[in-house]
């Protein structure tokens, strides 16, 4: 287990306390809607820190080719349909570029600084000039607005039970996910980002926001900040 990170539940528990038995039961969103109104019909789209393809079934059923990235093998065996890659997202290199890159599950708020921007580089190294990245951010209430919690439509209640000060403006924040027959409850780090800082943060990495996809924010499309120079001819 890495260092701050914990997970509690049943069955297989990832190195930053993700229970995969609790992500094959999660329901998917509105994130693919999201995601098919900001991106080009049948695009390809290299989704980092798929998971256990919650949001990789609904793009690859709208017509979209994913290639799918995770660091945990037990996810990735959930995933059908796409293409996958098993390995650290900070230091992917496929030496090939994408429509869409997509960065979600707040990845970009990564407790160790140094893992969010080679998460950032990634996705920079891999967007097409003309494509663009997709990241997911949190809300601006999400390190204040504790204890909180959602009951789903399916039957189940997330908590976030809290969220205390880990040094160096990172944040524990600790989640529960309480179903009828099961609990699992997650412990990992959060770094909150001011609008400015996230902005900075991309600009750091070459990219830059191309707009707000929803009214609070969370979701973001960003581009190259700079195109590539493409040759002349001579003559």
């Amino acid at each position: 287990m890495r260092e701050g990170y914990e997970g509690t539940g049943p069955g297989a528990i990832t190195p930053d306390g993700c229970a995969v038995e609790l992500y094959a039961r999660l329901p998917v969103g509105d994130e693919p809607d999201i995601i098919a109104a900001a991106v080009p019909a049948g695009a390809h789209i290299l989704e980092l820190g798929s998971g256990v393809g919650r949001v990789t079934h609904p793009l690859l059923e709208r017509g979209f080719t994913v290639t799918a990235v995770d660091e945990s093998a037990e996810m990735l065996a959930r995933v059908r349909g796409a293409r996958t890659i098993c390995g650290p997202v900070e230091t992917l290199e496929l030496g090939e570029t994408f429509d869409v890159v997509m960065l979600a599950s707040f990845l970009v708020h990564a407790g160790d600084e140094e893992v969010r921007r080679g998460m950032l580089r990634t996705c920079a190294r891999h967007v097409a000039e003309d494509g663009c990245v997709l990241i997911q951010r949190e809300g601006p209430d999400y390190h204040t607005n504790v204890p909180r919690e959602r009951v789903d439509p399916s039957g189940f209640t997330v908590r976030i039970t809290s969220v205390e000060p880990a040094g160096e403006g990172v944040d524990s924040v600790r989640a529960e996910y309480v179903f009828p027959d099961a609990v699992w409850t997650q412990t990992f780090l959060s770094r909150p980002l001011t609008q400015e800082q996230f902005e900075s943060a991309l600009a750091e990495a070459g990219l830059k926001v191309d707009r707000y996809l929803t009214p609070d924010g969370i979701w973001v499309r960003a581009v190259p900040a700079v195109p590539a120079v493409r040759a002349v001819p001579a003559g």
